[in-house]
């Protein structure tokens, strides 16, 4: 995978620094694949949303990507970069203007065509604080961001409007991660009038120019999604509907696979299942592994007591048995010791990160003002096994004397609370943790480290903010020239290790991902291994039994 990221993050310096224009590149419809047939999903928890400015979490994000494009995408199961509503792109010289040119024809699901507008007006929407998106920090070098993020400005100066098919960005540095960030969720085009319309409602009643549009959501039981006749990409979507079964426990989930009735168990294979599915020939040959971008983590709320005290922070890193944590995921990971996984370009090899050290920990503890030890809380997802997880970590951070009471709660309502400065103190990111939105390290410190996803409905639960390390990150994407990576990577190496010595988090694993489909479904073999953040690709998924 490093090597593929090198590869894409070159070509696209080259491009920078050349001024070159990227063409379009069209995916490849299966051949095996048949139009018609319908799969269904199941869910724990109910979605929060699916408005692609705020939806953030692995539940939804599939699902927006469905509903919505954006001006890029990558071509599935790779990190490869190529055009989506955009037709084409030119890159100046100085890396720091990027024209899109739009295709011609692409319909919203209201039956309206969309336009350069929409673009610009989806990202003034984005980056507007009170659309309180918790992806607004990606869209940070565009020219006027600073304005708009501090309410003086309604519009990106950086955004304009060329003519109803070009649009331009201009950009305050040239940004290595550009073209990543106009392939996220965050970048996808909503029409204006949808979104008036609704208002906050808007992420209950999505329109956008996908693959399937919205038919149906009861809350607390089922969303439908059927196909969208007039989709611009011909060949695509291959289903005519998808269900989405909400309030199945994993487990049932499993047994309903195994019975014939849903095509996937979407919270994945019940652990406590694990062993017993990969026994079985017949069931194991329908599991999809795939290694991932990802980190599971313990936030501290940096600005609560006491938790404003490194030592307190750096104590706890030191009190987590990470290797008894894995164990309950019957060794589905490897320990963490750095934000960045071990695949991600950036990864300090060198690091040795926190030891497993009690005693030290206690001193950490005392030497910071508390020989006995404090009471706090301990939020995490109340899907298994997070609830396991989080009562293995208790056990451990009573051994140093602090009592954490866990608050198990569903999702959606963890990631609320991780957004409200005042909300948790602490929390454990499973079912959450964070998988890369695009392969590249700058991803792990902007939304979940950096000072610009401290914010309200941001995933900085840590509320870490150090500035200078924003600089720092700043200078690192300024590195555009592809001689140059490898500095690149020192650079974000260090400021990794500095993240670390301040100790906003404990990281405690870097997990593979599992999960089984129906024996029917085809064009799957990409469920969980999509390195950008989409679990399954159900614009290219089809039913091999369709007649």
């Amino acid at each position: 995978m490093k090597n593929f990221l090198a590869s894409t993050v070159a070509a696209s310096a080259l491009a920078l620094m050349l001024g070159m224009t990227s063409v379009r590149a069209e995916d490849a419809v299966d051949p095996n694949a048949k139009q018609g047939g319908a799969i269904t999903i199941t869910y724990k928890d109910d979605v929060a949303t699916l408005d692609p400015a705020i939806g953030y979490d692995w539940q939804n994000w599939s699902m927006i990507k469905s509903l919505f494009d954006g001006l890029m995408d990558y071509e599935p199961g790779t990190t490869n970069l190529k055009p989506d509503l955009a037709e084409s792109y030119e890159i100046s010289p100085d890396g720091k203007t990027f024209t899109f040119k739009l295709r011609h024809g692409v319909k919203f699901h209201n039956g309206r065509e969309m336009t350069a507008d929409d673009v610009k007006y989806s990202l003034d929407r984005v980056t507007n604080p009170k659309t309180q998106s918790p992806g607004a920090g990606f869209f940070g070098s565009i020219k006027g961001y600073d304005d708009v993020a501090a309410g003086k400005a309604e519009s990106l100066s950086g955004v304009t409007v060329v003519d109803p098919y070009t649009v331009k960005f201009e950009l305050t540095r040239p940004d290595a991660t550009f073209l990543h960030v106009m392939a996220i969720n965050f970048a996808h085009v909503v029409p204006k009038e949808e979104v008036e319309k609704y208002g906050a409602d808007f992420g209950k009643h999505p329109v956008g120019t996908g693959a399937f549009k919205l038919a149906e959501w009861t809350l607390g039981q089922r969303i439908v999604f059927e196909r969208n006749a007039d989709y611009w990409h011909k060949g695509l979507p291959h289903l005519d509907k998808i269900t989405f079964e909400i309030g199945q426990e994993p487990i049932v989930a499993l047994l309903r696979l195994q019975k014939g009735e849903i095509d996937v168990p979407g919270d994945g294979i019940p652990p406590a299942k694990f062993q017993e599915v990969m026994a079985d020939p017949e069931q194991k040959a329908r599991v999809v592994e795939g290694g991932q971008l990802h980190t599971g983590y313990v936030t501290m709320n940096t600005t609560m007591a006491p938790f404003d005290n490194v030592k307190v922070r750096q104590a706890v890193n030191m009190a987590i048995n990470k290797a008894r944590v894995i164990q309950i995921i019957n060794g589905r990971a490897v320990p963490a010791n750095q934000p960045l996984p071990p695949s991600m370009p950036g990864y300090d090899k060198e690091y040795k990160g926190y030891p497993y050290d009690v005693a030290k920990a206690k001193a950490l503890l005392a030497e910071a003002g508390h020989p006995d030890g404090f009471e706090t809380q301990l939020f995490a997802m109340n899907t298994d096994p997070n609830p396991r997880i989080a009562q293995a970590i208790q056990q451990d951070l009573a051994a140093i004397g602090i009592k954490a009471s866990i608050q198990s709660l569903a999702q959606a309502n963890v990631i609320a609370a991780g957004g409200d400065k005042a909300g948790a103190p602490m929390i454990w990111s499973g079912g959450m943790a964070w998988i890369a939105d695009f392969p590249d390290p700058s991803n792990f410190y902007g939304p979940i480290l950096g000072c610009a996803g401290a914010v309200p409905g941001g995933w900085n639960w840590s509320w870490y903010c150090n500035k200078d390390l924003d600089a720092k990150a700043a200078e690192a994407d300024s590195v555009v020239d592809p001689a140059k990576s490898g500095e690149r990577d020192k650079m974000w190496s260090a400021i990794y290790d500095k993240v670390m010595e301040d100790a906003p988090w404990a990281p405690v694993f870097n997990e593979q991902r599992f999960t089984m489909k129906s024996a029917r479904m085809g064009g799957a073999d990409n469920l969980y291994v999509d390195p950008v953040h989409i679990p399954i690709n159900y614009d290219n998924v089809y039913v091999k039994d369709v007649q």
